[in-house]
């Protein structure tokens, strides 16, 4: 009984930030974070593949010890601190990147883009070469 209401306690905590996305609203949430129209698709693309649109998503340990956090699957061996102080090259805790307000994580993703471009993802690399998300009807 009580791990149920610890459980039911984590969820009511936790969960309670956790967004999963339609493909339309993540296409609206990343035009609200001004992500260039003409990469939509392929951002689209890349979230879907990476966390299935869900902000709270963190992924399995990597070969390396690290791991991903967010809608964008954000590493925390380069980018985000998994402790409660911000910090690694974004100046964000993993955390941070894990809420449904995407603000944080999406200036993120725009920082790792714009020294990496999209080969930074495996998401991306693996699934969205040559083979894009229809979003018109957004």
């Amino acid at each position: 009984m009580k791990l149920a209401v610890f459980i039911f306690a984590l969820v009511a905590l936790f969960g309670a930030e956790a967004v999963t996305f339609t493909r339309c609203q993540l296409v609206h949430e990343l035009r609200n974070q001004g992500f260039p129209e003409n990469k939509l698709r392929d951002w689209v693309c890349l979230v879907e593949n990476e966390s299935s649109r869900n902000t709270a998503k963190v992924g399995r340990v990597n070969k390396n010890g690290s791991r991903d956090y967010g809608l964008f699957q954000i590493n925390d061996k380069y980018w985000c601190s998994n402790t409660n102080t911000a910090g690694k090259d974004c100046n964000v805790t993993c955390a941070q990147v894990t809420t449904d307000d995407i603000t944080k994580a999406a200036t993120c993703a725009k920082k790792i883009f714009k020294r990496h471009g999209f080969n930074a993802w495996y998401g991306w690399k693996n699934h969205c070469q040559g083979s894009l998300p229809d979003i018109s009807p957004c």
